[in-house]
């Protein structure tokens, strides 16, 4: 299993998605997959910029993402949360 960290083209729509989104899957493919399943049917789709494999999850946003994560060991979408 591996943790991906999304990053999207910036929006000026306010959503958790302007964050990231933090999914730990078996590959990228199904990754891509949870994230067009469960994300984008919940806060409508986005242009990926940036794609983190194994993503350090201390290096990111300590006030709104890590205080707001699910868990990074199961398979699924760990923030946002749904």
């Amino acid at each position: 299993m591996h943790r991906y960290w999304f990053q999207f083209e910036h929006s000026d729509t306010p959503s958790p998605l302007n964050l990231g989104c933090g999914i730990t899957a078996h590959s990228e493919a199904d990754a891509l997959k949870i994230l067009h399943d469960k994300v984008f049917s919940a806060y409508g789709p986005r242009k990926i910029a940036t794609t983190i494999v194994d993503v350090d999850i201390s290096t990111l946003d300590e006030n709104h993402v890590r205080p707001n994560m699910g868990l990074v060991v199961q398979r699924g979408v760990w923030f946002p949360l749904q």
